[in-house]
């Protein structure tokens, strides 16, 4: 049984940081890639970035420079690390694996506001 569960959202003024995490389990996490998506009240769910097994990233260009993805095989878990946080990065931000037919976490709540 595949089971993401993320934590680390919380409230955050501008400017500001978090780090938030994705425990894996169910599957052979390091084999496989990992991502994260953000949605946004009223709108899509989108993807922020992503990590392959190998270690290649993807960031989209919002995030560029301000957010870093890494991922600790031994720890079966996958971290955003998020700088220079703006209210419009205000969201719920999913984990994601790719793995089989694809698998989402619960979400974690981010909020950037003064």
């Amino acid at each position: 049984q595949v089971l993401l569960v993320e934590s680390g959202g919380g409230l955050v003024q501008p400017g500001g940081s978090l780090r938030l995490s994705c425990a894996a389990s169910g599957f052979s996490f390091s084999s496989d890639a990992m991502r994260w998506y953000r949605q946004a009240p009223g709108k899509g769910r989108e993807l922020v970035t992503s990590i392959s097994s190998s270690g290649n990233t993807y960031y989209a260009d919002s995030v560029k420079g301000r957010f870093t993805i890494s991922r600790d095989n031994a720890k079966n878990t996958v971290y955003l690390q998020m700088n220079s946080l703006k209210p419009e990065d205000t969201a719920v931000y999913y984990c994601h694996t790719p793995h089989g037919s694809g698998y989402w976490g619960q979400g974690t709540q981010v909020t950037v506001s003064s």
